[in-house]
């Protein structure tokens, strides 16, 4: 007799995809849940095998009703709620983060057992709305607000959860979900490490250079094998000259369990209209969520259609400037750790990634930087707020960063603060769409250089349209419409989501400048 009690993905770490096979496939085809990823994140009521095996037995049935089947034997996950309850109306702004932070915060012991939940061993604090685990990119941002609030003990312990994922896993995956195990999110590790040394002191910085280490190791495996017959591999590219870059990846190219039903009908889109296969399309939707920027024109061949989506061909220029920061963390952090050579090492890293970003990110003919087709050996034509990066870690010259200046304020800024990029493509980081991280990102690059004048609007177009819906719907929301204030930002894949962890800290932030 199999065991009744929950099996953990922890134990086995498989997929729901993978574990429940047909039973997930029929259930994400025949939308009978809304959103794709509540069934991934449903916790299951018995052992696996018991509920393949009973589904086996009763699916031929004349009276089977899948959905009754599933309800009886998976617990729905219910999406976190933030709205004030009472009569006392809609609170001030900075009170309502203040409370959101302990609605958003998960102990310990409020983590789920079984289901697709990768059990973490301290508290942290989750996105909101659908969003019910931690993410690897928001945190970082989330951070920003908790400072604000004087909550070092999350910062403290979120970092200790990412240090426990680099330590059993190799890599920080997108979030706490087995599902997420095979790709990643923009490598921000060695931002929280600078923040965390801000607060604690630099000394600090050497107890983190193992996990520092494992972070670098996991986004330059397999450089070693490359060669003009293999130039790329997993998240590494090889450039006919040797320069080393990165790219976006994900080690399985199979639909996302969380959006699985839109995968497949995109693959067959893909197929039937460029003759793509359905695997090189998973891999570049998984790729692309990698990025956070799920999902942008970026991605696509012909900047327009999803359908053409291209990740695994581009090298995105954040990504590489991220990559940039984490060497040269890894550089202080051996020389504090008195590795003298080894910090040399990672300083002559971190100095040739900077002359590789000005070669193959840095568009003379337009001034402004881009991401780069590898295969295709030229720019993309896309315009995005990814070019803010070089101002953010100070790699852009004065010349680079007053071009990049002058086109975003021209361009780029809006009465709600800046769009993602300049093109209307229906996908959620596109126009008219705005989003904290990036908001963030350009605001302090533009303080680098001392660009206070377009510094001071951006922030408060942003702060105005946060405050404009908060006053008018009592919520913080994923994304703002920066370029209609009185309208809502468009969905995506996905209705947009209150809380909202990034928003609050970005919010917090901006505003204590």
């Amino acid at each position: 007799m199999l065991s009744s009690l929950p099996t953990t993905y922890n134990e086995v770490r498989v997929s729901p995809d993978d574990l429940y096979g047909e039973l997930f496939k029929e259930v994400q085809l025949r939308r009978l849940f809304k959103d794709s990823k509540a069934f991934a994140d449903a916790v299951p009521h018995h052992d696996a095998a018991e509920i393949i095996l009973a589904y086996n037995r009763q699916k031929s049935q004349a009276d089977f009703d899948l959905k009754s089947f599933v309800e009886a034997h998976f617990e729905m996950p219910p999406e976190v709620k933030t709205e004030h309850g009472g009569d006392r109306g809609i609170p001030p702004i900075e009170e309502h983060i203040e409370w959101l932070w302990s609605r958003l915060s998960r102990p310990v012991k409020a983590q789920h057992l079984g289901g697709s939940l990768l059990v973490l061993p301290d508290p942290y604090v989750v996105p909101g709305g659908r969003f019910r685990e931690i993410y690897y990119w928001d945190s970082y941002f989330t951070m920003l607000g908790l400072k604000e609030s004087g909550r070092i003990d999350l910062i403290e312990s979120m970092i200790g959860n990412f240090v426990h994922l680099l330590d059993h896993f190799g890599h920080i995956p997108t979030g706490n979900r087995t599902y997420y195990l095979s790709r990643s999110q923009p490598p921000v590790f060695s931002l929280m490490i600078e923040l965390f040394c801000g607060i604690k002191g630099d000394e600090v910085l050497v107890q983190f250079l193992p996990q520092l280490q494992k972070e670098y190791d996991f986004w330059m495996n397999g450089h070693e094998r490359l060669n003009a017959e293999e130039p790329a591999y997993r998240r590494v590219v090889r450039l006919p000259d040797g320069t080393l870059l990165n790219r976006y990846w994900d080690d399985r190219a199979t639909p996302r369990p969380e959006a699985y039903v839109e995968d497949v009908e995109l693959a067959r889109e893909a197929k039937e209209k460029y003759g793509h296969e359905a695997e090189s399309v998973y891999r570049c939707l998984r790729a692309a969520a990698e990025s956070g920027w799920d999902f942008s024109s970026r991605w696509m061949a012909d900047g327009e259609s999803f359908a053409t989506i291209q990740t695994t061909n581009l090298l995105p220029v954040d990504l590489n400037c991220l990559l940039h920061h984490l060497e040269s963390t890894l550089a202080e952090a051996y020389r504090r750790g008195n590795y003298p050579d080894i910090a040399r090492q990672y300083e002559q890293k971190a100095s040739q990634r900077k002359s590789a970003i000005d070669t193959y990110f840095w568009d003379e003919s337009r001034n402004f930087y881009m991401d780069y087709d590898f295969r295709q050996q030229k720019f993309t034509n896309t315009f995005s707020l990814a070019a803010v990066f070089p101002l953010f870690f100070k790699l852009a010259s004065t010349k680079q960063a007053r071009f990049v200046k002058s086109y975003l304020r021209l361009n780029f800024l809006r009465s709600g603060g800046m769009l993602s990029t300049l093109t209307n493509s229906g996908q959620q980081w596109d126009v008219p769409n705005g989003w904290a991280p990036l908001q963030w990102l350009t605001y302090k690059g533009l303080r680098n250089y001392r660009f206070n004048r377009t510094a001071d609007r951006l922030r408060t177009n942003w702060l105005y349209v946060v405050e404009k819906q908060y006053k008018s719907g009592g919520k913080l929301l994923e994304k703002y419409n920066v370029v209609h204030t009185n309208l809502h930002a468009h969905d995506g894949e996905y209705e947009i989501q209150e809380g909202f962890g990034w928003t609050n800290g970005v919010y917090l932030a901006m505003k204590n400048e």
